[in-house]
């Protein structure tokens, strides 16, 4: 009963309506070389699935712009908390506790959910990536 309702409804976090429902990548294939940019949409319903699909697919975090989609809003994220300081993509448990650590330091919104101890907020979603999307 509980796996249809979940298929029905969806997770139970998109309803928290302070999380964003899906988080999106943009990526300029033209890197603004172009008379107009040229940009391709990634998407994920996890920040760390969305990182994970970039990183795969070889998608540096210099090219990419970040979004947290919300309702009635798309939201700029900042790619710093997702990188090393190399500029890298970090990956999962690293990913997560340095976007709970930027959370904790700025109290910015958009960047909660993510949790370094206890059950994370976003574990009723899929992390699967897709795109590119034009």
């Amino acid at each position: 009963m509980m796996g249809i309702m979940k298929k029905l409804l969806g997770p139970r976090s998109k309803y928290d309506r302070s999380l964003p429902y899906a988080y999106e990548a943009r990526v300029d294939e033209l890197s603004g070389s172009g008379k107009e940019p040229l940009i391709n949409h990634y998407f994920s319903d996890t920040i760390c699935g969305l990182i994970e699909f970039l990183d795969e697919n070889s998608i540096e975090p210099a090219a990419v712009q970040l979004f947290g989609i919300y309702r009635k809003a798309q939201i700029p994220l900042d790619t710093a908390p997702c990188t090393d300081d190399q500029g890298v993509w970090l990956t999962r448990p690293e990913l997560c506790h340095s976007l709970e650590a930027h959370y904790r330091q700025t109290l910015v919104e958009r960047y909660k959910g993510h949790v370094e101890k206890g059950p994370c907020s976003y574990e009723d979603r899929e992390r699967k990536g897709s795109g590119p999307v034009w």
